[in-house]
């Protein structure tokens, strides 16, 4: 769990930089940095899973939302048949960058979510 949480500390703080010059990294550098701390701190053997919990939720209402919004994850399905959201990194059309945020929800929620589970399984075999 130890390499794993440095991986995704060191992917999530990229991700974050990565958002400067995003229209709006003031929502989005906390995100990636939230998950960012929180790996950090799993990585040193210090779980807080009402805080893992927390992010999830939150993060899942922000999902939620990006699928069914205009230009959401459901227009890029349904409306643009899935077109290919890596041609460029530049997002020129709106619902490649919700899709694009989306999946940046789905890679926080399940490293919180297999953090939150691991701190539970080990909390039990402390026990």
């Amino acid at each position: 769990m130890k390499v794993f949480n440095i991986f995704f500390c060191v992917v999530f703080v990229i991700f974050a930089g990565l958002q400067y010059n995003d229209p709006d990294p003031y929502v989005w550098m906390p995100i990636y940095l939230y998950a960012a701390l929180f790996c950090a701190l799993a990585a040193r053997r210090r779980f807080y899973r009402k805080w893992y919990l927390a992010g999830i939720l939150v993060y899942l209402a922000y999902a939620v939302y990006l699928f069914f919004a205009k230009d959401g994850v459901e227009d890029w399905v349904v409306s643009h048949h899935a077109e290919n959201i890596a041609q460029t990194m530049k997002a020129t059309k709106p619902w490649i960058e919700e899709t694009r945020e989306f999946f940046g929800l789905a890679i926080c929620m399940a490293v919180l979510g297999i953090n939150y589970w691991y701190a539970g399984k080990a909390k039990h075999a402390n026990s």
